[in-house]
């Protein structure tokens, strides 16, 4: 049985690590209110983007464009959204097993890393890193997003690359966080939600190709920045939750302690309360 003294120094170690886990609680509880705000703001815009360009889509017919077509490459790019810091119980783990757990052969992938925590994982893994971007993760902004789309975009005309993938963290409440790998390009029609008004074809104005170079981009760039907020607010749900299990657990672990302390400072009395028993009946 571990001292008193053992005890308590572990009881004061633990009550330490709870301050430290309350405090960061705090802080990813108010980070979360604000970036659950910029998620809920944000999803009507992307949602509508991606119901009007898919459905845009369906009723366009057969129409060869690269974005729809593909490209003759067997190199696949995968934009990873993590974090760059842990302490986020399961969050960056489940997106990196979206990449390892998948049909995507390692050696075929393009890892385009938003953020440290998936890029030293992946990288450990054996996958190949071709750009880290650790601060488009800190503050999101439409402008980076829309940079790296444009990056990824010239990969994928240059026929570097063949298809674009997306991995994040889609955010459903402060509590469900649904990691997802979706594919981007080439745009999967066969996919999509029929309805019956996708009978009628679409007209381009001056023409189908010029329309899609324009608007395939902003799609990508659309899905990007909205999987870009969605992950900082499923970040800080997964730190809020991981800090107040943490929390809950030293609490029990303390109370544990207090109990064990109790009892081993009762044995200290009632050794030290016989050994004076002992020591009077000797001397009487």
């Amino acid at each position: 049985m571990a001292s008193m003294r053992d005890i308590k120094r572990r009881k004061s170690s633990i009550s330490s690590t709870q301050q430290i886990t309350k405090a960061m609680k705090l802080v990813s509880t108010v980070k979360l209110q604000k970036a659950k705000g910029h998620a809920e703001q944000a999803n009507p815009y992307f949602n509508y983007m991606y119901q009007t360009v898919t459905s845009m889509l369906a009723k366009s017919g057969s129409i060869n464009h690269p974005y729809l077509t593909g490209k003759d490459s067997g190199q696949k790019a995968v934009i990873v959204i993590t974090s760059n810091r842990g302490l986020a119980g399961g969050y960056n783990a489940n997106v990196v097993k979206l990449i390892t757990e998948s049909d995507l052969p390692k050696d075929r992938l393009s890892i385009y890393a938003v953020g440290n925590k998936g890029r030293e994982s992946l990288e450990h893994k054996g996958y190949s890193i071709v750009k880290e971007l650790p601060e488009l993760i800190e503050t999101p902004a439409y402008d980076e997003a829309s940079a790296l789309a444009r990056e990824v975009l010239a990969a994928y005309e240059k026929g570097e690359v063949g298809e674009i993938y997306l991995a994040y963290t889609h955010f459903k409440n402060t509590v469900v966080h649904e990691p997802k790998l979706i594919k981007l390009l080439p745009v999967d029609i066969e996919d999509m939600p029929k309805q019956e008004e996708d009978n009628v074809l679409m007209n381009y104005e001056p023409n189908q190709e010029e329309a899609l170079n324009l608007i395939i981009p902003k799609y990508v760039t659309s899905l990007l920045y909205g999987a870009l907020v969605e992950a900082v607010a499923s970040e800080n749900g997964a730190r809020m939750q991981a800090m107040d299990s943490a929390t809950s657990n030293a609490e029990d672990m303390i109370s544990d302690l207090s109990l064990k302390y109790n009892r081993a400072r009762q044995g200290s009395i009632t050794q030290e309360l016989t050994e004076i028993i002992a020591g009077a009946s000797a001397i009487s």
